[in-house]
């Protein structure tokens, strides 16, 4: 029994340190947009800014983060999350954060702009990081009407190919499933075409 357990033990001290090595690699977003962030940063926010990021959808702030790394180097800034336990452990990780909140919240289109208000965040804030898997369009657009982030990090829907406009009309209701979230590149284009954005990157 006891050769068992140590066996199970060293596994786990190996997936550890797999696991380590990809975050070390990788840094903490799921597919390097934290690098794709990084480089953008530096070509196009000036030194001065007041680097300040907003993360919409924020889960448990450290896993799948776009903001963690920046959050870990001095930004100040808000993170938002509507399922109560990763929220919970959302303020865990912000804890040791002197200007980063954390925020219990269902995000809508009729609520974003008060919520921001509400938790100081700046008009021309730095990074905006929105990925709520529903009605993202609409929360985004009303966003854009209020605020003027210099970069924003957004998940589209990725089944859906140009040109093919899609978009999850907004309903407080709304469940995810089978895929059915967000939307397409091209409906993102025309939006950040409105309000005088250009899409810079994909991954």
């Amino acid at each position: 029994m006891a050769k068992k357990a140590q066996r199970y033990v060293n596994r786990l001290g190996l997936h550890l340190q797999r696991a380590g090595q990809r975050i070390r690699r990788r840094g903490f977003s799921n597919f390097d947009e934290e690098r794709i962030l990084a480089r953008l940063i530096n070509r196009l926010l000036p030194a001065e800014h007041s680097r300040f990021a907003v993360d919409i959808g924020a889960g448990d702030g450290v896993r799948g983060s776009n903001t963690y790394a920046l959050f870990r180097r001095g930004w100040r800034g808000l993170g938002i999350e509507g399922d109560e336990r990763r929220a919970r452990r959302l303020a865990r990780a912000y804890r040791n954060f002197l200007e980063v909140e954390a925020a219990h919240a269902f995000v809508t289109p009729q609520n974003v702009i008060a919520l921001l208000r509400e938790h100081g965040v700046p008009h021309d804030f730095s990074v905006l990081s929105l990925d709520i898997d529903s009605y993202d369009y609409f929360v985004l657009d009303y966003i854009l009407r209020g605020f003027r982030p210099r970069i924003v990090v957004t998940e589209i829907n990725e089944k859906i190919p140009p040109p093919i406009r899609f978009f999850v009309r907004y309903d407080p209701e709304f469940n995810l499933q089978h895929h059915f979230f967000g939307y397409s590149i091209a409906s993102l284009e025309e939006l950040c075409e409105r309000h005088s954005y250009a899409l810079l990157a994909l991954e």
